[in-house]
């Protein structure tokens, strides 16, 4: 599943860019704790992780299920928040809306046994040169479509 984005979106890519978006999902359990979401280290492309729920699976217990994300900060240092805290009886998934992440991203079962489930989308934003010089063309022709034509005014007579 992939698509082409045309406007800014809220992670700062750039109208001329193409996002392509995949489906993305872990298992977290005790006998695997943490998945680490990370990028290839290609600089013309830019992974993101966008989280959307997160749910117990079958045969988890009755016991709190927290789940920690950590990603950096706005200030380029690695931060820990829990972002999710389960319990099979009252409150056995959440959703999380559009939480999107720049890569690297490490999801941690914190406390509990699971199985917890962390779906969403992986995105990856690529520069589109071809769309920069297309979109310039597009420009020039509706600019010159929108000018009315210039016309000499009418002289009256008295």
């Amino acid at each position: 599943m992939s698509f082409v984005e045309d406007e800014t979106s809220d992670s700062g890519v750039d109208s001329r860019s193409r996002l392509e978006s995949y489906v993305f999902s872990c298992e977290l359990s005790s006998e695997v704790p943490f998945y680490t979401f990370q990028a290839d280290e290609d600089e013309d492309v830019e992974h993101f992780l966008e989280l959307r729920t997160i749910c117990l699976g079958d045969g988890a217990k009755e016991e709190n299920n927290v789940v920690e994300v950590t990603a950096m900060n706005h200030q380029g240092k690695k931060i820990s928040v829990p972002v999710a805290n389960l319990n099979i009886s009252c409150l056995p998934m959440v959703s999380l809306g559009e939480f999107e992440l720049m890569a690297p991203v490490t999801l941690r079962l914190k406390s509990g046994s699971g199985p917890v489930t962390v779906s969403g989308l992986h995105l990856v934003a690529t520069e589109n040169e071809e769309s920069e010089i297309s979109d310039e063309d597009e420009d020039d022709d509706v600019s010159e479509e929108e000018m009315p034509s210039v016309k000499p005014a009418k002289k009256k007579q008295i």
